[in-house]
């Protein structure tokens, strides 16, 4: 901070909430304590020189927002402390910062090997739309990593993966995965949502970029939009800050201010959000209306053990198989009072969503069911509200089944 002699005036050797309260921050010169909104798309130069030298960076600072924001700077190297990255970039929405990692590191010619198990829109990046660019890709179960071993190409340039997954909660070997693809000399993305970049650290295990929707646990209350990749310098200063500031998907400074007061109270919410849904998932594994529950941190898990080995905790998200199908599933949702029918996550309200007609509803019933996506499964996102009150809410929607 101001004292340069303190042992704790180096941001890195603060613990997450504190980074997470002052981590980034850059104050104008009236010395504000919340974060200032730069809510301006250019810039005035002292001189043309100054101007030439910006555009060929020989010297730090902005010139056009749709690239480069004093909001954005913040909430970009805050991000990048709790990550413990090299640096970050910020974008409009979650799944842009996923295309734009996933566009960024491939060419005509390359292929990609990712997990079969994937959030929709994710897939479609990887299936169908880069295809269209001559990029081809291979869809293998992700919870054997030999899998990716047999996948890999003289042409595989990236691997993609999500742990846990959307919305199974399966669990991918983020350090088996990480030395296959280097082996091969291709890179590893993971899409790390679920976990939270609280409790689970891919960069450390061997990722060369994590993605984010920051929609969800970051802003956490339903209010905005917005991604962030993260990895090092020499890749996001590279390929994937030029693929956006060639194309766009900016995040605007409002919506940056807005995330980063979200990150402020991060491990509040987070850590109070997963303690009752570990709560929760007790109570649904032993009820007799539910097939099967799965939680990474409950012990039926199938990867109970690589969960406790790579993540510090198991988050706040439960997949629950309803028996009796789309019907009984669709009963349960519609009898809950206190948790919240949609397919947001992360959020303070807990909510719940039926992923074969929503997330997933585009896929065929056989590319869904190969995922493990059933048609009594739900997604809970479980929120703020008290525990009891959640487990007397689920309570009374089973007995309506």
């Amino acid at each position: 901070m101001s004292n340069p002699k303190n042992p704790l005036s180096d941001p890195k050797t603060w613990a997450p909430e504190t980074q997470l309260v002052h981590g980034g921050g850059k104050r104008s010169q009236f010395n504000e304590t919340s974060e200032a909104i730069f809510l301006n798309s250019g810039y005035a130069y002292p001189s043309s020189q100054h101007a030439e030298d910006l555009f060929l960076h020989k010297i730090e600072g902005h010139n056009y927002s749709r690239f480069a924001n004093p909001t954005l700077d913040m909430f970009q190297d805050r991000m990048a402390l709790l990550e413990g990255a090299e640096a970050a970039r910020a974008f409009s929405t979650g799944m842009s910062a996923v295309t734009n990692a996933v566009m960024s590191q491939v060419r005509a010619g390359d292929h990609i090997v990712a997990a079969r198990a994937l959030f929709g829109g994710c897939r479609y990046v990887v299936e169908d739309l880069m295809p269209r660019f001559g990029v081809a890709s291979t869809l293998v179960d992700g919870r054997d990593p030999a899998n990716f071993e047999r996948a890999m190409q003289k042409n595989t340039k990236l691997v993609f993966i999500e742990t846990p997954t959307n919305p199974t909660l399966e669990l991918v070997d983020i350090a088996a995965v990480a030395a296959i693809a280097r082996a091969h000399g291709a890179k590893l993305i993971v899409d790390n949502v679920f976990a939270t970049p609280l409790f689970q650290h891919p960069l450390a295990l061997g990722a060369d970029l994590v993605t984010y929707s920051a929609t969800k646990h970051i802003d956490g209350q339903g209010r905005t939009l917005g991604g962030v990749v993260l990895g090092s310098k020499a890749l996001i200063e590279a390929d994937v800050h030029t693929l956006l500031r060639q194309t766009g998907p900016s995040l605007s400074p409002f919506n940056a201010w807005v995330l980063l007061k979200g990150l402020e109270t991060l491990p509040l919410r987070v850590n109070q959000m997963t303690a009752s849904a570990a709560k929760v998932a007790d109570f649904l594994a032993d009820h007799p209306k539910i097939a099967r529950v799965s939680y990474p941190f409950h012990k039926s898990h199938p990867q109970y053990d690589l969960a406790r080995r790579q993540m510090s905790s198991g988050s706040t998200l439960i997949a629950i198989e309803v028996k009796g199908g789309r019907e009984a599933a669709f009963k349960l949702s519609d009898s809950l009072s206190v948790i919240l029918i949609s397919n947001n996550l992360g959020d303070a309200k807990s909510l719940i969503t039926h992923p074969g007609t929503t997330t997933h509803a585009r896929f065929t019933e056989a590319v869904r069911l190969e995922s493990g996506i059933t048609p009594g499964l739900l997604r809970l996102s479980v929120g703020l509200e008290n525990a009891d009150d959640l487990i007397a809410d689920l309570g009374y929607g089973l007995e309506q089944i």
